[in-house]
């Protein structure tokens, strides 16, 4: 055990916590997209509200409904309690759950219960292990990964990258050459799948075809326009006085990729599972990224709250989520998830424009059934 780096990390763990309940960490300016996105409401739909099917099968598991709790914490003791809150949720909902990042445990086997707990709560839930891409350039390989799954018998690996949370935070680790070699090696080595994250920047095209051509198994936008990892890090800087990352986090506050140009992007490009993560808060929003092209569907801020007063208020607030999602599949005359994916959609706004700059254009959308005004046309 590295005594030092173990109490740094779990202090660095316990602040995390503290700002994202109390601070206002949500994006600013930069929103995530959906609010751009409308779906054609259909006064004959042609179902039954009560015969539709919300599940669906991704990296060999059955999930009841296309949804996974994003990651958040892990290493001190409040995370035991929010862990565990999270996975007996899902269990009972038959849904997923990725855990905060190992690295304490990692360092620290006695810190090993704030995660594995989660299995001990959901032993059939599909659980994700996770290990950042940091450690991994710097010190961490095949052998870690593997420990991190056998922590959790888990039944796949995240591999996460915050290239701007480690840039603004005060202690943050800024190597990330040759980390797709690492990220290679990891995905040929593991027998279960490996997911690569961002943690709420998105991921452009040119990193989705990467990541496919290194072997991953999947991939988690997590895009820009919900919760400011360099916001986060911004209060973080404010407490110890730190003006240069304060001044950082406050400059790149609203910075990256929104999730929805993430999605368009990242599906067009591979033919991987992709995860739609990055300010979902509704399943209004979970049903558009679906319509998308996104296999799963990930949230965490919306859950964090409820996690921390328990299991009970964790499933209340997946449940409305779930049903927000039946009754916008019944409003477009969806029984099943694979109809949804091609359930028509109207994209306006900055998105569009984003998309058409990039090179992503509306003959591409028509083939999926996803329409950009005319007026975005004309453009």
């Amino acid at each position: 055990m590295k005594e030092g780096l173990s109490k740094k990390i779990k202090g660095r763990k316990a602040d995390h916590l503290e700002i994202c309940l109390k601070e206002d960490v949500q994006a600013r300016r930069m929103t995530t997209g959906f609010e751009e996105l409308f779906f054609i409401h259909r006064a004959l739909p042609e179902i039954e509200r009560g015969k539709i099917n919300l599940a669906t099968t991704v990296f060999n598991h059955k999930f009841a409904a296309p949804l996974i709790v994003e990651p958040m914490t892990g290493g001190v003791d409040k995370a035991t309690e929010i862990n565990a809150a999270i996975a007996g949720a899902v269990e009972k909902l038959g849904l997923g759950m990725c855990l905060g990042s190992q690295r304490a445990a990692i360092e620290d086997r006695a810190l090993e219960h704030t995660f594995t707990v989660a299995r001990e709560e959901a032993p059939n839930a599909f659980l994700v292990a996770n290990l950042g891409g940091p450690q991994l350039v710097n010190e961490y390989g095949i052998r870690e990964a593997r420990r991190a799954v056998k922590m959790l018998q888990a039944d796949a690996l995240a591999i996460h990258l915050n290239p701007l949370q480690e840039a603004v935070q005060p202690e943050g680790e800024t190597t990330y050459s040759g980390l797709i070699d690492k990220i290679a090696a990891i995905a040929n080595a593991l027998q279960v799948p490996v997911i690569v994250k961002e943690t709420g920047a998105g991921i452009a095209a040119e990193d989705a075809v990467e990541l496919a051509n290194a072997g991953v198994a999947g991939i988690d936008v997590a895009g820009a326009g919900g919760t400011s990892w360099a916001a986060v890090e911004y209060f973080r800087a404010k407490r110890v006085q730190d003006e240069v990352r304060q001044h950082l986090g406050e400059a790149f506050w609203d910075w990256g990729n929104p999730t929805v140009a993430s999605i368009v992007e990242t599906k067009q490009q591979v033919r991987i599972p992709v995860i739609a993560s990055g300010g979902i808060r509704t399943g209004i929003d979970a049903a558009k990224a679906i319509a998308l092209g996104a296999n799963l569907v990930g949230m965490a801020y919306p859950i964090l709250d409820p996690a921390v007063h328990g299991a009970e208020l964790v499933e209340k607030k997946l449940q409305l989520m779930i049903e927000e999602l039946r009754t916008t599949m019944f409003l477009v005359g969806a029984d099943s998830i694979a109809k949804l994916k091609s359930a028509p959609l109207v994209m306006t706004g900055m998105v569009a424009d984003w998309l058409a700059a990039r090179g992503f254009k509306p003959d591409k959308y028509a083939r999926r059934g996803l329409r950009i005004s005319e007026e975005k046309r004309r453009h």
